[in-house]
């Protein structure tokens, strides 16, 4: 029914585009005008189409001189105008899309066209890529073409202080990775100043390989934390406990069934699909044995049974080599979708310091939260979003449902002839091996490069073993090489070159037919014993006069040159023998990391093949609905190492990957739905830090907290609601005794009991608040009082934020533990939250108002410190927090009323340290 309607009304992109295609038509009508204009003309263009914003015209209404000024200036500067499918691309981002651009069709020049006519609003456009190199490579590369028109540009990267943070972002292009953007947000809602922010807000985001940010990455959030306080020797506990039981492995657990005979051979259960270990009963029962305990169920045994659970999780369910890797005796995460090293990423909730156990490593301390958001929240921030991928439409309602951005399919420059064979299918992953090597070696064998794809370390590592066995020269790309990642990805389309590659995405680096002429350049230059620096320098886009730079870069293009010519003939043949071979040798659980994969041959109307190989012992056949080709084949009595090739096994397949994309995408859907109750209470005390950092004088405020925790103690010692006899003045009186009442204070006979009304008391209790306050304004003066307004409320909130966050994350692992019957788990948490927070406000009040009324200076402290925030690595960090002095500029006299508020004298009460 689908593919009639499609064929009826065009598939959605094609409709947009062909919506667009007028505004494309426009800009490049515009190409003669500003070709005959002179550069100084042509860079007056940029103050222009700022005046007419300013005269009322909106971008759309520029967009086409914008993007026709923007592409003759990249074609001044770079040599390369923009093809007519990146003017569409450039429409699509600008538009508030996301844009699927093919591999090679130059995704990092269609962004200069909308960064270029946003950046005119003077609000600041942010480029994010998924990496330092890729940040600052474009930066350098595309900021020739920014400055040439009169735009600033600013590059965010890991090791910048706050003054070059603040400066870049005041540029009016900004590059940099999702991380640092994130963090940076985290950290300016941790300052005491507002000068101290370095964002300015967030109005337009390009993200490049969106799908990997906003959907691989969903699942992780930024956390910014300080050094916890626990002792780690409960994990190694755990873990030795779990090494002593017995474990078994299930494809999927259905606990409708009867696991009696499950439960008896086994101490914990793995559930491969849903990746969760589980204790059985004897499991339970070896537990309260182990940990003298009656009840591992028990309230007070939750943190033994966190620290099983993720003892049995590292154990049963974390892999080493597919999931991280051992490295310099530290536990590094492996990237399940591009199969890189993740460094300094750890993972949360004490399952990192679980492997760490189990290792035999150094047990880090678990940290202690101090700011956190997930990248779904985070991006969510932007008045407008847009992002590029190859691979975007197996993802669209998602996007869609989640960012509220639709994908735009833009057709590629030159027409794709890549031939994408059906799936062929083995009983066996052994006879699957044997058949993708005897291909390998029958391409290779015509001059044919070959690119095998593989899903984890282990199985590209068994696939290197058996060609070395046929003598087959090959290259290995895995989390363990990296180091090597850019020459061996640079050199995979040479003549007859075979690369075994685990999980393509995200791997920057074109696969050129022939070979990579600037990688050969700079080899050569490295050989010749230039140094490193200089190598970098030579292929840099920065601006320079060093002259040793300079004869680098004259170097470099000699030779780059020389290496052009040589690898022409090479291409030529390359194409004559089909072009890169693709062979994936398993299917991922997206389709979008498969197409991933595929889309590195075929490049701009290059020729390629691409073929998977699948047996029905892979991960995904086994878990998820290879019983139906199991049968069949066991029906037509197939031999293991014959192999079936079939469109319709094709068709199975992945409707199974559709079963694990929709599945996923649920837990991240969930995942959401937990992480927007927590947002909803951020966008609040972020917003009303905002107040505090923009309002001069928040005094007005602070008064009324101290009224509200009056008010709010007053009617829980005196409630209305009960009889005279039930309150507990005592319990008022002993709270405010000290530091704003004195014992002859509130005292009632029983007659005046009777008669007492709690607005009397809060009378009272407010004017004795408010003369103390008086007083110490006119002790310490306006300015210090002011200041101090402003550091102790900041210091409070985020204190208890950051209690509050780890609240809220010890509920959310508690309200699924519970049985609601028929409440649902989110619609409770969101409950309990959000009455968690009132009390976590309320507290606020009651610490803000109690300190400025008790707060004690220090005398010549010197002068005020700035405070300092926690730096982030990855995604967790070290946090300090800096008490801030404040000088005090007024003596006190020894008999004056003592500050504080308790009616004695200062030098029998606070004063009494400086006699």
């Amino acid at each position: 029914m689908a593919h009639i309607l499609t064929k009826l009304f065009g598939n959605y992109s094609k409709r947009e585009l062909k919506r667009i295609q007028p505004l494309c038509d426009e800009v490049l009508a515009l190409e003669e005008k500003y070709k005959k204009m002179t550069d100084e003309e042509l860079q007056s263009q940029t103050p222009a189409l700022k005046q007419r914003l300013e005269e009322g015209e909106t971008l759309d209404d520029i967009l086409p001189d914008a993007f026709a000024v923007c592409r003759e200036a990249t074609d001044r500067v770079l040599g390369t105008p923009h093809f007519p499918v990146q003017i569409l691309g450039g429409i699509v981002l600008h538009q508030g899309r996301i844009a699927e651009m093919k591999t090679g069709e130059g995704k990092t020049q269609t962004v200069v066209l909308p960064a270029y006519l946003n950046a005119l609003s003077g609000k600041g456009v942010h480029v994010v890529t998924v990496n330092d190199y890729l940040a600052r490579r474009d930066s350098e590369w595309m900021g020739k073409v920014y400055r040439f028109l009169g735009l600033t540009v600013g590059l965010i990267v890991h090791d910048l202080d706050n003054n070059q943070r603040k400066a870049a972002y005041n540029a009016d292009i900004t590059y940099g990775t999702n991380n640092e953007f994130g963090f940076d947000y985290l950290r300016d809602n941790m300052v005491i100043y507002k000068e101290n922010k370095v964002q300015r807000g967030h109005s337009f985001a390009i993200v490049d390989e969106v799908d990997s940010i906003l959907i691989d990455e969903a699942r992780t959030p930024l956390i910014i934390s300080g050094q916890g306080e626990k002792s780690t020797d409960m994990y190694t506990i755990a873990d030795r406990f779990a090494r002593s039981l017995r474990m078994v492995k299930v494809a999927e657990l259905n606990e409708k069934e009867d696991n009696d005979e499950l439960y008896s051979d086994a101490d914990y259960l793995v559930d491969e699909k849903a990746k969760t270990a589980t204790l059985t009963p004897s499991g339970v029962k070896k537990a309260e044995e182990f940990f003298h305990i009656e009840n591992l169920t028990d309230a007070e045994n939750i943190t033994i049974q966190h620290h099983i659970n993720q003892a049995l999780k590292a154990r049963g369910v974390m892999q080493r080599d597919i999931d991280y890797v051992v490295k310099d005796g530290e536990v590094i995460i492996v990237d399940e979708f591009t199969g890189r090293l993740m460094y300094g990423r750890r993972y949360n909730e004490g399952l990192h310091q679980a492997i760490e156990a189990k290792e035999g490593v150094t047990v880090a301390h678990e940290s202690k939260t101090l700011a956190t958001i997930t990248f779904q929240n985070f991006f969510r921030l932007y008045d407008k979003l847009s992002g590029m991928t190859g691979t975007a439409m197996t993802e669209e309602p998602e996007f869609n449902e989640i960012y509220k951005l639709d994908v735009i399919e833009v057709p590629t420059n030159r027409p794709m002839i890549r031939q994408d064979m059906p799936d062929v299918v083995y009983k066996t992953e052994k006879a699957k091996f044997e058949a993708v090597i005897n291909d390998i070696v029958e391409h290779h064998e015509k001059g044919q490069p070959v690119l095998v794809g593989t899903i984890s370390i282990e199985k590209s590592e068994r696939l290197s073993a058996m060609l070395k066995r046929r003598g087959i020269k090959h290259e290995v790309l895995n989390a363990k090489y990296h180091e090597k990642e850019a020459q061996i990805v640079a050199q995979a389309g040479k003549k007859g070159a075979v690369t075994i590659a685990t999980n393509m995405a995200g791997r920057g680096t074109d696969i050129k037919l022939g070979g990579n002429a600037e990688f050969m350049a700079l080899a050569e230059m490295r050989r010749m014993q230039i140094p490193e620096e200089l190598i970098e320098e030579a292929t840099a886009y920065s601006e320079t006069t060093d002259e040793q730079i300079l004869a680098a870069r004259k170097t470099f293009r000699e030779l780059n040159d020389k290496y052009k010519s040589q690898i022409e003939p090479e291409a030529d043949e390359v194409r004559k023998a089909g072009g890169l071979y693709i062979i994936g040798t398993e299917r991922h659980e997206s389709r979008r990391i498969d197409n991933q994969l595929r889309g590195r041959s075929g490049r701009q109307g290059d020729p390629g093949m691409s073929r998977f190989y699948i047996s029905l012992e892979d991960d995904l056949m086994r878990l998820f609905g290879g019983e139906r080709i199991q049968a069949m084949m066991d029906t037509l009595k197939i031999d293991e190492d014959m192999p079936i090739e079939n469109g319709m096994l094709t068709k199975t397949i992945e409707n199974s990957q559709r079963k694990v994309e929709g599945r996923n995408f649920g837990i991240r859907k969930n995942v959401l739905q937990y992480d927007d109750v927590l947002n909803r209470q951020r966008e609040i005390i972020y917003s009303q830090r905002d107040k505090v950092l923009d309002g001069e004088d928040i005094r007005e405020q602070v008064i009324g907290m101290i009224e509200q925790a009056i008010e709010a103690n007053v009617k829980r010692f005196l409630p209305a609601e009960v009889s005279h006899e039930e309150w507990n003045l005592k319990g008022l009186r002993d709270h405010y005794m000290g530091w704003m009442i004195r014992e002859q204070d509130l005292v009632f006979t029983d007659d005046e009991m009777e008669e007492l009304d709690p607005s009397f008391v809060i009378e009272f209790l407010t004017k004795r608040a408010k003369d103390i306050y008086a007083l110490r304004e006119k002790l310490f003066g306006d300015k210090i009082m002011r200041e101090l307004e402003r550091v102790i409320l900041l210091k409070n909130v985020d204190r208890y934020w950051m209690d509050h966050i780890d609240a809220m994350e010890e509920l959310q692992k508690g309200i699924r533990l519970r049985a609601y019957g028929q409440h649902d788990p989110v619609v409770e948490y969101r409950i309990e939250g959000f009455d968690m927070f009132d009390e976590m406000i309320a507290a606020i009040r009651e610490d803000t108002a109690r300190m400025m009324l008790t707060v004690k200076l220090r005398i010549n402290a010197g002068p005020p410190k700035r405070e300092q925030v926690a730096k982030p690595t990855a995604t967790s960090s070290d946090g300090t927090d800096v008490k801030r002095p404040v000088q005090n500029t007024k003596k006190v006299g020894r008999n004056d009323p003592c500050p504080c508020g308790s009616g004695k004298k200062y030098k029998n009460c606070c004063g009494k340290d400086e006699a």
